[in-house]
């Protein structure tokens, strides 16, 4: 009697086993839908979508970065929400208003901590990254005239448990260093140009680059050797050029270094600019079809895709990063906001917010492989950006 029960038990259990759908995460992404506050969650193995997260607020300017075992997505939110969302569970995990207007943020080298940049209250905030607990508080400067503090923008993780970011109304970039605890060290680097607004890190994290609103240049700061302080680079790139009115902010984490070359977005000009990455000089400039937002490499750096801002952000351009010859002019539908390789580059996945629709292409064919409809996508982030420094 007692051995048909224990048949019957392990009977039970393997069915059990055999109905239960078990799945990685090294596939997943998320994609924002800013009009609606949800989320789709994608997988890329297949190309489809999987799930639509609802409740996650204002995402009209949303970036989002992964947990380090690559399950969990961070999203932050324009109304200074910062939602942890289970991409296998499919849920909002947790969900905490931490101010009133954020811009982005980053997630530390080891995972822990979650750094939170805002407009307002003008300052960076900083989680605990399982429960969402508040771990520090740091207000950025004040203004002059006492009004408000600084904008935060360009918030970055950095090797060694470190975060970087620039303080748009002040001129100024802190270095904040938890190495030692949950109570920062904290390096301002001040005077390093007018208006910086977004920045990029050097893949191995070397170099920190701020973009400048209010003059032609980027400034840039050596993390291995903090206290060389600020350098100028690309200095009066437009000097004696027409100004041009900016529909979009170029995106600085956008931005490429591919092998030896750096690619970059001019501010209110149809060009990109080629710098030497050792030197930092620069060596070209490749006219585009419009004011340039995100300027990204394939990733095996052989080419370079281009979105722009209104009225040309129907176009999408692919530059030979060798020759810097325009080789592909794509209209893909109106209205490109983002663009992500997958990890490896065998394809590329857009967002069209005024077709409605995500498409997937393959870049070495230049071929569209398929379209996934969505509400007003914009920002498209895969977990594999889980295991990059800088994003």
């Amino acid at each position: 009697m007692i051995r048909p029960l224990l048949l019957l038990a392990a009977a039970s259990l393997l069915l059990g086993c055999a109905q239960q759908t078990l799945r990685g995460t090294g596939d997943l992404g998320v994609v924002v839908e800013r009009a609606t506050g949800s989320v789709q969650i994608i997988e890329t193995s297949h190309q489809t979508r999987l799930a639509r997260i609802d409740g996650l607020g204002d995402l009209s300017h949303a970036s989002v970065v992964f947990s380090r075992d690559q399950r969990y997505a961070y999203v932050f939110g324009r109304d200074g929400g910062l939602t942890k969302v289970d991409l296998l569970k499919q849920r909002i995990d947790r969900r905490v208003i931490q101010g009133g207007n954020s811009i982005g943020g980053a997630i530390s080298q080891d995972g822990a901590l979650i750094a939170v940049g805002n407009y307002e209250p003008g300052g960076v905030k900083v989680f605990d990254s399982k429960t969402l607990e508040l771990v520090a508080d740091i207000p950025a400067t004040p203004l002059a005239d006492g009004s408000r503090n600084s904008r935060v923008v360009g918030v970055i993780d950095a090797p060694g448990r470190r975060f970087i970011y620039s303080l748009f109304d002040t001129d100024e970039t802190w270095l904040l260093d938890f190495s030692q605890g949950n109570t920062p060290k904290i390096t301002r680097f001040e005077n390093v140009g007018k208006q910086p607004y977004d920045a990029l890190l050097t893949p191995d994290g070397h170099y920190y680059v701020a973009g400048l609103f209010g003059e032609d240049g980027m400034a840039k700061i050596d993390l291995w050797h903090t206290r060389r302080g600020v350098e100028r680079i690309l200095d009066g790139y437009g000097r004696g050029e027409q100004k041009l009115p900016v529909y979009k902010m170029p995106h600085l984490e956008g931005w490429t270094v591919a092998g030896n070359q750096t690619f970059v977005p001019a501010v209110g000009q149809h060009r990109v600019l080629v710098m030497d990455s050792q030197t930092w000089k620069q060596t070209d400039a490749i006219d585009v079809a419009g004011q340039p937002i995100f300027v990204m490499a394939r990733p095996d750096a052989r080419q370079i895709w281009v979105n722009f801002a209104h009225p040309d952000n129907h176009q999408v351009q692919v530059i030979d990063s060798e020759t810097h010859e325009i080789i592909a002019t794509l209209e893909p539908g109106p209205a490109v906001l983002h663009m992500e390789f997958t990890a490896r580059g065998d394809q590329l996945w857009l967002s069209v917010r005024d077709g409605n629709e995500v498409q997937v292409w393959d870049p070495y064919q230049l071929k569209l492989l398929k379209r996934l409809p969505a509400e007003s996508p914009s920002g498209i982030f895969f977990s594999s950006r889980a295991h990059e420094t800088g994003l």
